[in-house]
């Protein structure tokens, strides 16, 4: 059930013995995918290291098989160029990182560790959306990247947040879809859709 402000999420838990166990997002994107494709239900997944992880308080192998949080997740449903995609942590719409606009849709908190979306909860039902104004200098940027490593970027006048359940973006020029830290493809929309409950993480 979605997490509502205030209430407990997650328990203390023992990992099974055959849980699988992912060493970054991306690779538990890739089990999370290959379900999605063949309609199976997405398996109960182990984090061992990435930004879901970190958002959940884990973030080594060495906690597996061992007492962990397990805990509900909501996954993103990513849809662009006539392709289908999800995601565990987040996706990130860009050309450059240092030039132009760039979005990123988070539903972990934090983004290649730094702090990106402090009030990002991966089972509110909700996705964070944080936008880089395309008129955002070089100097900021540098300023906003070095301040995400404890969340403390926002606010901040060229970076627009909002929590949404889905949302559809719309670009003027083709832009790079990064998919949990891995290249996925180039296109000029994207779709997010919030699916809630959609897997049960240990970490």
């Amino acid at each position: 059930m979605t997490i509502h402000k205030g209430e407990p999420w997650g328990e203390a838990a023992a990992s099974p013995a055959t849980l699988l166990v992912a060493a970054s997002d991306h690779a538990a994107q890739v089990w999370v995918v290959a379900a999605r494709t063949v309609e199976a239900p997405v398996p109960p997944i182990g984090f061992a290291g990435g930004d879901l992880a970190r958002t959940m308080g884990g973030a080594t192998r060495r906690r597996f098989p061992g007492t962990v949080t397990r805990a509900p997740v909501d996954l993103l449903r990513v849809e662009a160029a006539g392709q289908v995609t999800w995601a565990v942590a987040h996706v990130v719409a860009r050309r450059r990182w240092w030039r132009g606009e760039v979005w990123m849709a988070m539903n972990a908190q934090f983004l290649a560790g730094r702090n990106v979306a402090p009030r990002a909860h991966p089972n509110d039902g909700r996705v964070d959306l944080l936008q880089v104004d395309r008129r955002m200098g070089l100097r900021a940027r540098l300023q906003a990247r070095q301040r995400a490593l404890t969340g403390t970027h926002l606010p901040h006048p060229q970076l627009a947040t909002r929590r949404l359940a889905g949302a559809t973006l719309e670009f003027d020029r083709p832009l790079d879809l990064w998919v949990d830290g891995a290249r996925w493809l180039r296109a000029t929309s994207v779709t997010f859709t919030v699916e809630p409950d959609a897997l049960t993480a240990y970490a």
